[in-house]
């Protein structure tokens, strides 16, 4: 595609948007280079790409991309055998470190099926990563001006030697400065460095007094830097083992740079690699804020925008307008007057095309429906000056030649002000002229223009439509909404009239008005006035609907917030239920351990506990009846005293101080008691699904808390919430509030055949 064509649609100016979205150097160079692809397989993959990084950013955050630091340089150096610097080598270990990171950003999650990412495996697959080498470099170089003393054992040994004779030297400058024989030859009692020696500073009038070298004189000359005598060969030693401990340096980054020439080669493919995915990561982050949707790609040439916006225009400001072209008609033809909105749908048009023949989402609703021409074409320059027509007519015959030249019957051509800047007659006639050529071309047209001889060629022939844009005139300003199958009107006369202007100038003018063209006018009034109306209707239509959808959403939600809210009651009486009778057998227990710790045979004590054991299952009776609840444990407890009871009564009657009889029948109750499990009966009535689709994030949360309560409650786990896709909000809300709550263990999204983006799958602890 030309580059010129490119500009006029503004396609830079995307360009430069993505720009803002690449977090590296790499990707931010390399962004002019995305050009549109006119190839169907090839946009289906560039989509594919953007679509699986959208997802990953759902999925797992940002990518962790930022500050690559710019090693190109350093390459060539290793490819050329040559010895880096210490900056140098960190950047590679720097660059290394985010290669492995951003390797693992898409490897390390082990609840995400990778095999979905078919398109971003292979980029991700091919980082190369080598921890040793990163961390090899890290720890000798521990930054740009400072090497480990661990580098090396020579290194050590060599900086431990300096130290010794550096506190060897100031031991004996201290005692120099501080003696009563030269403290007062002293200008302040410190010990410095010039020219990497130590010395002291002494006072001008004094520097006879000292034995030493000069090195350094101050600004006022009152004090001269004196390195004593008796630290000279100190001093020597340390230059020596500064010397030394350079060239051990200079070996260390050799040898950490040798290390590296096998690599050049894999750390070139990791700059390709990680500009590709800074590139492929802007895209989805753009297509993301521009709530970007992914078109449908077919074979048929016909094309249809859905609620389609120009992405550089604030989505507050602009209005969508819903544009097709393909099955009946393959010539657009937008006419009516100067509102701005003719120029801002061809270049919308155009545009959206163009971005996702690049790889990026358009701002549109699903449903949008493309075909991959083989090339874009536009003339559309802003109007100029009378006095500047000749050169504007020339310019747009100039432009159309050319596109004449190159378009073929796969083509898309955008003409904005056809035949304009040049008398109307021949304008109007060379216009449809134009417009011919191209449908017997078989290329695709769409076109603006004022010439009332172009809204009638389109409602007399085959393959040419007329659009207009609506116009309020009770406020005298356009509404920018695009009507296909309408021809625009001036409405010249109606504005004047409203505007105050005379009657009798406007009976003149209208008189002025051929017969032909008043009853063309008239239908097309007709015409335009019927779909006015109709398309009034069908919005109150749909907004009923709405409403009605809206209701229906509501009462679903009260009754199924009902039906909770009758189950907790259920449930909460049966948890007080089972309470009652716990408390009722921990109670019969005791009367029957009392019982059995008796060591006399009572009947009247006895006769008491029964009637008390008696009372406490007469009580719970009722709430068992209720409750669902199993009441033998209490019936054999009751039973086992009976029993007890009648043993007493045989005993009293026979030998009453028998205490071998007593003691058979003083054994100790094991039976247990059965109760309906609290869980079993949640996960009898509790859904692994639940709906909050239609909610706003705060109804859906507080539904979803009593949804996870219940399932934590019951065992059940994993569990889904069905929100949707819609605009992400519903979803990132949820996910919000999952982040928070205590019985989640971890969350996501739904993956192929669990409903996606519009699902999330969440284990419970």
């Amino acid at each position: 595609m030309i580059t010129k064509y490119l500009k006029i649609l503004e396609y830079d100016k995307i360009i430069d948007k993505l720009s803002a979205y690449c977090k590296t150097y790499i990707g931010k160079e390399s962004i002019s280079n995305i050009v549109p692809e006119f190839n169907k397989d090839t946009v289906i993959r560039l989509l594919e790409f953007t679509q699986e990084a959208i997802s990953l950013i759902y999925r797992k955050g940002n990518i962790p991309l930022s500050g690559i630091p710019n090693i190109s340089a350093s390459i060539k150096v290793l490819e050329s055998n040559g010895v880096l610097s210490s900056l140098a080598l960190l950047n590679i270990s720097k660059f290394l470190k985010i290669s492995r990171e951003v390797k693992e950003y898409f490897f390390s999650s082990d609840d995400i099926d990778l095999s979905s990412y078919s398109k971003t495996y292979d980029l991700f697959d091919s980082i190369y990563t080598n921890k040793s080498i990163e961390e090899k470099i890290a720890s000798v170089i521990l930054d740009e001006n400072t090497i480990s003393d661990d580098a090396s054992s020579k290194l050590s040994s060599i900086r431990r030697h300096r130290k010794k004779l550096e506190q060897d030297i100031r031991d004996k400058l201290n005692f120099f400065i501080h003696s009563s024989t030269y403290s007062k030859y002293i200008m302040e009692p410190i010990i410095t460095i010039r020219s990497d020696r130590y010395v002291i500073p002494i006072k001008e009038e004094y520097r006879s007094q000292v034995k030493g070298f000069i090195h350094d004189v101050s600004s006022s000359g009152s004090t001269v830097f004196i390195e004593p005598i008796s630290v000279f060969e100190l001093n020597n030693e340390i230059t020596n083992l500064m010397v030394e401990e350079d060239i051990e340096i200079e070996r260390i980054l050799s040898s950490l740079s040798s290390m590296l020439y096998n690599y050049a080669n894999y750390l070139k493919n990791n700059i390709s690699v990680l500009r590709d995915l800074d590139l492929l990561f802007a895209k989805a982050k753009y297509s993301m804020d521009i709530d970007g949707v992914f078109p449908q790609i077919i074979d048929e040439k016909f094309i249809k925008l859905v609620s389609a916006r120009h992405p550089l225009i604030d989505r507050n400001v602009i209005v969508p307008i819903d544009i097709s072209i393909g099955k009946e008609y393959s010539s657009l033809i937008i006419t009516g007057p100067n509102t701005g909105g003719k120029t801002v749908s061809l270049k919308t048009f155009g545009l959206l095309l163009l971005m996702a023949y690049s790889g990026i989402f358009v701002p549109a609703k699903e449903g949008s429906t493309i075909y991959v021409f083989d090339n874009i074409f536009a003339d559309i320059g802003d109007e100029q000056s009378i006095q500047e027509s000749l050169s504007t007519f020339s310019s747009h015959i100039t432009n159309i030649v050319e596109i004449t030249k190159n378009a073929t019957s796969n083509s898309l051509v955008l003409l904005d002000e056809l035949g304009s800047g040049t008398d109307p007659i021949e304008g109007a006639n060379l216009a449809i002229s134009i417009l011919k050529y191209f449908y017997d071309l078989g290329a695709f047209v769409v076109s603006t223009t004022h010439y009332q001889e172009l809204k009638n060629y389109c409602l007399t022939t085959k393959g040419f439509e007329n659009a207009s844009f609506e116009f309020d005139l009770e406020n005298l300003k356009p509404t920018y909404k695009l009507l296909i199958g309408i021809p625009g009107k001036s409405n010249a006369f109606a504005i004047g009239r409203k505007l105050g202007l005379n009657n009798k100038i406007l009976d003149f003018a209208n008189s002025l008005m051929k017969s032909d063209d008043i009853s063309i006018e008239e239908l097309m009034k007709n015409i335009y006035d019927n779909k006015i109306e109709i398309e009034k209707e069908k919005e109150e239509i749909e907004k009923n609907l709405r409403q009605l959808e809206m209701l229906r959403s509501s009462l679903e939600k009260q009754n199924d917030m009902q039906k909770e809210k009758q189950i907790k009651i259920v449930e909460d009486a049966k948890k007080e239920a089972r309470e009652i009778i716990l408390s009722a057998k921990e109670k019969a227990n005791a009367i029957i351990k009392e019982l059995s710790n008796l060591d006399k045979v009572d009947i009247a004590t006895a006769n008491n506990l029964r009637n008390k054991l008696n009372k406490e299952l007469k009580e719970v009776s009722s709430v068992s009846s209720n409750s669902g609840l199993n009441l033998e444990s209490l019936k054999e407890l009751n039973n086992k005293f009976s029993l007890k009871n009648s043993n007493l009564s045989n005993e009293s009657k026979g030998k009453k101080n028998n205490k071998g009889n007593m003691s058979s029948t003083n054994q100790k109750s094991n039976s247990t008691v059965t109760f309906a499990k609290g869980n079993s009966f949640k996960a009898q009535t509790i859904s692994s699904e639940i709906n909050v689709i239609g909610m706003n994030v705060e109804e859906a949360t507080f539904v979803i808390d009593k949804y996870l309560d219940d399932c934590a409650i019951a065992k059940l786990s994993p569990v889904r919430i069905v929100h949707g896709k819609g605009t992400g909000k519903l979803r990132d809300g949820i996910h919000k509030y999952l982040k928070t709550n205590p019985h989640v263990q971890s969350f996501r999204l739904g993956t192929f055949g669990e409903g996606e983006m519009g699902v999330t799958v969440v284990e419970l602890k």
